[in-house]
């Protein structure tokens, strides 16, 4: 079974002059959930090579048993440092693709073309595509076989319009991914700041906020077994 993940290239978090990227804990939680059910992953990121961490997801507070093992393991820590381009990678054929958040996806990967054709093409196939907090921003312009938004009608969930005002970046991001989902026709559903939640509607599957990266992973091997 091979698992395609693909990480934000993008470091700038609008115009604050602060950095952005990744958010360790949804990268790690799932790489983790994937390589002990014997998933072979793949990584890949739009430029390639090493994607840009959030230095926010470093500070003490935002470790968990996962992020811990990441720095503890030379293999994961080259595997991600050579990460393949998109391009590439996206001609290869997965049994499911998983979008770990961080704020960087909703400047790149949100408009990726790349990315964009992967994710119709995987969900047309009737493959798993999971993504978590703001990695559901991904959806803004992907469309099902029958033209319409691929969120349209789908219970779905994401970083949430609350969340963001709590993280004080409402308007700095380009744009809110609880609002876009909803303007996408997604019935989006959510709980209070901060619980983990995941939604699986057929096989897409999203979640909330970083506290859901591991049921959103563990929903998309459910999926796959």
């Amino acid at each position: 079974m091979k698992i395609l993940m693909v990480l934000t290239s993008h470091d700038q978090l609008g115009n604050t002059g602060h950095k952005t990227g990744f958010w360790l804990e949804e990268f790690a939680a799932p790489y983790y959930t994937f390589k002990d059910a014997s998933v072979d992953i793949v990584l890949a990121s739009p430029k390639g090579g090493q994607p840009p961490l959030d230095p926010k997801s470093e500070a003490p507070d935002a470790q968990t048993e996962a992020t811990h093992r990441f720095h503890a393991d030379a293999a994961a820590v080259k595997a991600l440092s050579a990460t393949l381009k998109l391009t590439d990678a996206a001609k290869g054929e997965y049994d499911a693709v998983f979008y770990p958040g961080g704020h960087g996806p909703l400047w790149d990967l949100a408009e990726d073309k790349d990315s964009i054709a992967l994710i119709e093409h995987t969900y047309a196939s009737g493959k798993p595509v999971g993504a978590v907090c703001h990695a559901p921003a991904v959806f803004r312009h992907t469309r099902g076989k029958d033209g319409q938004p691929l969120v349209k009608g789908k219970s779905v969930t994401g970083f949430s319009n609350s969340e963001e005002a709590a993280a004080g970046l409402t308007d700095v991001v380009p744009f809110l991914v609880e609002d876009m989902l909803k303007a996408n026709g997604g019935q989006y559903v959510k709980k209070a700041d901060w619980q983990s939640h995941a939604v699986t509607a057929g096989h897409l599957v999203t979640g909330q906020n970083p506290a859901s990266s591991v049921m959103v992973a563990q929903a998309v091997l459910a999926l796959l077994h």
